[in-house]
């Protein structure tokens, strides 16, 4: 028990003492270094505040102060152990994380110095981390220079090791010297870079490694400022209404450092001003790196000073600078244009309703001044052939019609207007072959005037004057549905009655179907005015040029 307590007190005070050494107040601490290494390399190592580090080992005192003092030995058996300044770790273990500290002594001069670094070992997975390398290589030399980390170098001068090279963990062929060259670098180069020494201690092979990342730039071209917007001088607003203007700026490729764009009003910034804001922005387009920068110039409230006031966009680059000048404009009132537009589209449409209703007293106006300026060639020398029933009609029915065709007819169409008609009875020559005559007439006849009567063609006709009356209507609508040489126009006489014109014949509905009868309006003033809605509409439909105008020559 005796000899237990003994040996703990001695360790207790060989403990103490060396803490006391290491922290005498009368040495003079350098500063500490710091190092980040891996698992199972080897680490060789002197504080580079030591000028001499192969003076004799007792000069030289090595310590491993955390987490507990441990003095380290100068075997060189050992694991790890130091050669005058100089510390060694054949094969580093995470156990071997901790501060250290080396004592110089100056025994010539009666002082001393502590040498203190600091070590943290990770295990192989981080061999990958950024943490762990010595610092970045970037610059914007097309040919980049990789050093090997300076304790890797040390290390390897030191007992002539051999060096290779590691792009992320892939070994580079032929790489074996002490700095890597890449020329012409791009973006794909750019990686972390490790050097390896392959060394020999005691006849064993060990490895220590350190590495740096390379970082290639990307390619910067300033280039003269040319100002995107505004394109125009002007730009317009609305009294008492919020507006933004845009000033937008390219400085070059990838030109962040010196790429301003900013508005001034009247000369002075506007930034601080009451009532207006301005907002920065800088954007990098992808993928061709145009550098665009926009300066946002807010106006809360347009007013009476601001269309007085001068803007100008200001472009700052590396090179030059750029300004334009914008003015605001009152943006004149919509509703005079409204109004304008309105009236327009009435007018446009009065236009359209007059016309329309006017139309065929508008054709009616101009046919004397629209006559063709060659000689007609039309031989036909009526106008028109009229086809009417008269039989099986009652007295009413018969005075309307006698009253419409021997007086009403004539006397407009004829004495007023100037046409030719082809009526039976009166222009039929007494003893000539009617078959003949009507198919001779309605030939010679440019249109057919069919007058509908109440009753009309409602029962088959079986008498002879009936057969031939019937006759007239199938040539003539044989002609203007068949041969197509000539037009209708129905004239309706009196009320159709409940049948309608369902009692007519097939070729005669079609054609009201096309074209709705025109009713003659017995009784009234305008029954045998010319200028009435219905004679108009009427002499709308016949030929524009009588036939009676035209050389006697051409009528049988």
């Amino acid at each position: 028990m005796d000899a237990s307590w003994l040996f703990f007190a001695v360790l207790v005070i060989a403990s103490s003492q060396c803490y006391s050494e290491i922290n005498d107040t009368k040495c003079v601490n350098s500063t500490r270094e710091h190092f980040r290494l891996i698992e199972g390399e080897a680490f060789y190592f002197w504080p580079y505040s030591i000028s001499d580090p192969h003076l004799p080992d007792k000069v030289f005192t090595w310590y491993k102060t955390s987490p507990q003092v441990e003095p380290i030995s100068s075997d060189e058996q050992a694991r790890v152990h130091y050669h005058g300044g100089t510390l060694l770790f054949l094969n580093l273990t995470l156990a071997d994380s901790g501060e250290y500290s080396v004592r110089e002594m100056n025994p010539g001069e009666k002082t001393c110095s502590n040498h203190p670094v600091s070590i943290i070992v990770f295990d192989v997975s981080h061999r990958r981390s950024l943490n762990l390398t010595y610092g970045k290589v970037k610059n914007t030399d097309k040919k980049k220079k990789v050093l090997c980390p300076d304790p890797v170098k040390d290390t390897c001068q030191t007992f002539t090791g051999t060096f290779t090279w590691y792009k992320d963990l892939q070994f580079l062929p032929g790489e074996h010297d002490v700095e890597l060259w890449i020329d012409m670098a791009t973006k794909k180069d750019e990686g972390i870079y490790t050097c390896m020494c392959t060394w020999t201690h005691n006849n064993r092979e060990y490895n220590s490694s350190g590495s740096r990342e390379l970082i290639v730039p990307e390619e910067v071209i300033h280039k003269d400022i040319q100002i995107l917007t505004p394109t125009d001088k002007e730009q317009f607003a609305d009294e008492g209404s919020s507006i933004k203007l845009n000033c937008s700026i390219f400085c070059g490729i990838n030109a962040k450092s010196k790429c301003d764009a900013s508005w001034l009003m009247n000369g002075k910034p506007v930034s601080q001003s009451k009532g207006y804001s301005q907002s920065t922005n800088m954007v990098i387009e992808s993928p061709s790196k145009n550098t665009i920068s926009t300066a946002i110039l807010t106006i809360d409230k347009v007013s009476v000073e601001d269309f007085q006031a001068e803007f100008k966009c200001v472009g700052d680059g590396f090179f030059t600078q750029k300004i334009t000048t914008l003015t605001l404009k009152q943006r004149e009132s919509i509703i005079p244009l409204v109004i304008g537009g309105v009236c327009v589209l009435v007018l446009c449409a009065l236009t359209v309703v007059l016309v329309k209703w006017f139309a065929i007293d508008l054709a009616l106006f101009f046919r004397p001044y629209c006559q063709p300026s060659s000689p007609n060639k039309d031989s036909r020398v009526y106008d028109a052939y009229v086809v009417y029933q008269t039989h099986d009609m009652d007295k009413a029915t018969e005075d309307m019609l006698s009253e419409f065709v021997t007086k009403a007819l004539p006397c407009v169409l004829e004495d007023k207007a100037g046409y030719r008609l082809f009526l039976h009875g009166r222009d039929a020559i007494p003893g000539e072959d009617r078959l003949e005559l009507v198919e001779e007439y309605i030939k010679k006849s440019r249109r057919l005037i069919v007058i509908l009567t109440p009753g009309s063609e409602s029962e088959i006709a079986t008498t002879q004057t009936s057969a031939m009356e019937e006759f007239d209507w199938q040539v003539g609508l044989h002609h203007a549905l068949v041969q197509r040489d000539m037009c209708v126009i129905l004239i309706q006489l009196g009320e159709t009655g409940p049948q309608g014109y369902t009692h007519l014949p097939p070729g005669l509905q079609h054609l009201i179907r096309k074209s709705p009868p025109l009713k003659w309006p017995k009784g009234s003033p305008d029954a045998l005015s010319w200028k009435s809605r219905f004679w108009k509409r009427v002499r709308y439909l016949m030929p524009a040029t009588p036939a009676r105008k035209y050389a006697q020559s051409s009528v049988v």
